[in-house]
C-alpha cells in the first residue's frame, strides 16, 4: 500500500515538472517571437542630415538632433548656424537637407518659395535686451524705433542712466532682424549700429559685456547677464503672444527642397511629436506650434 502511494506521488511530481517545463518554454518562445516581431516593426533609419540656418533655432534643433541620433544610431545629423537667409539659400540650392528659418521663404528676396516645403515646428519669442545696468524695464515701440534710428542716443532720454546707447545690429541675412523690422520697427530701416553680428550667441556676449548696449535675440538665450525689456508693457511670454499683446515673435520653420526623404521626414516628425513639443521645446524656452491661438501668414 505504501509502495502504491509512493508510486502515485512520484508520477504526480513528474507530471508537474513536465507541465511547468512545457509552459515555461512556451512563454519563452512567445516572448522571443514577440521580440523578433517588434524588432521587425521598429524603423531602421540610416543616413546623413545637414541642417543650416537660424541661430535662434539652433540650440533646440541641436538638442533634438542629439536625442534623435540616440534613438537611431544609423543617422548622423549636423546642425550649423549662419542665419535664416543662409539656411533658405542653402536648402534652395540643395547644399543642405533642411534650412532653419525665422521667416517665411516668401519673405526672403531671391528665394523661389514654390520649390520649398514649409514645416513650421515651433513658435519662438524674441526679446529686446540691454546691458543689465542701463536701468530700463520697458520701452514703447516708438521709443525702440527712435533708438534704432539714432533719434535717441542716451538712456536718460527714456528713463535710464545718463549713458550713451551702444547699438548692436543683427546682420541683414538674419531672420530675427527681419522679424524685428517688420513687427517692432514697423518697416523702418535701422541706422548703422556700433557693431553688427549675425549670431545670437555673439550678440548675447557683446550686450552682456558692453555698458549701454542694446540688441535683440531669441528668449532661449536669456539669462542674468542680459536684461530683457518689455515692449509696451508686454513680455515675451506665451500668454502675451496668444492675447496679441506682444508683437516680437515668429514661427520657426524647417524648410526642405520639395518632399523630404524618409530619414529627413522622420526627424521633422520627431520635432513635431508630443514628446518634443510638450517637453524639450518648453524646457528650452520655445513654444509648441500646436495649439497657438494666434496665426501669421507670409
Amino acid at each position: 500500500m505504501v509502495k502504491k502511494r509512493f508510486g502515485v506521488a512520484l508520477i504526480t511530481t513528474l507530471l508537474i515538472i513536465i507541465l511547468a517545463t512545457t509552459v515555461g518554454c512556451g512563454k519563452k518562445e512567445a516572448r522571443q517571437g514577440s521580440e523578433i516581431h517588434s524588432a521587425k516593426e521598429a524603423p531602421k533609419l540610416a543616413g546623413n542630415i545637414t541642417v543650416v540656418g537660424s541661430t535662434a533655432m539652433q540650440p533646440l534643433i541641436e538638442e533634438a538632433a542629439k536625442q534623435f541620433m540616440e534613438q537611431h544610431p544609423g543617422v548622423q545629423i549636423s546642425v550649423q548656424g549662419g542665419g535664416s537667409g543662409t539656411g533658405l539659400s542653402q536648402v534652395s540650392q540643395g547644399a543642405c537637407d533642411i534650412g532653419m528659418s525665422d521667416i517665411f521663404a516668401e519673405e526672403k528676396e531671391g528665394i523661389d518659395a514654390t520649390k520649398l516645403k514649409d514645416h513650421p515646428v515651433i513658435v519662438q519669442a524674441f526679446a529686446v535686451v540691454t546691458h543689465p545696468d542701463v536701468g530700463v524695464e520697458s520701452l514703447t515701440k516708438k521709443q525702440l524705433q527712435d533708438i534704432f534710428t539714432r533719434k535717441i542716443i542716451n538712456w536718460k532720454e527714456v528713463g535710464g542712466k545718463n549713458q550713451k546707447i551702444f547699438l548692436v545690429n543683427r546682420a541683414k541675412g538674419s531672420g530675427t532682424r527681419a522679424t524685428f523690422k517688420k513687427y517692432v520697427l514697423e518697416g523702418i530701416e535701422e541706422a548703422k549700429g556700433d557693431v553688427e553680428q549675425d549670431s545670437s550667441g555673439a550678440v548675447h556676449k557683446i550686450v552682456s559685456e558692453t555698458p549701454g548696449a542694446i540688441s535683440y535675440l531669441g528668449i532661449a538665450y536669456l539669462d542674468n547677464k542680459v536684461k530683457p525689456v518689455k515692449i509696451d508693457g508686454a513680455a515675451p511670454t506665451e500668454e502675451d503672444i496668444n492675447t496679441g499683446k506682444y508683437p516680437f515673435w515668429a514661427y520657426g520653420h524647417l524648410y526642405t527642397k520639395g518632399e523630404p526623404s524618409k530619414v529627413v521626414k522622420a526627424f521633422i516628425d520627431f520635432v513635431l511629436s508630443d514628446e518634443v513639443q510638450n517637453g524639450l521645446i518648453r524646457e528650452m524656452h520655445y513654444f509648441p506650434v500646436k495649439g497657438m491661438k494666434v496665426e501669421r501668414k507670409p
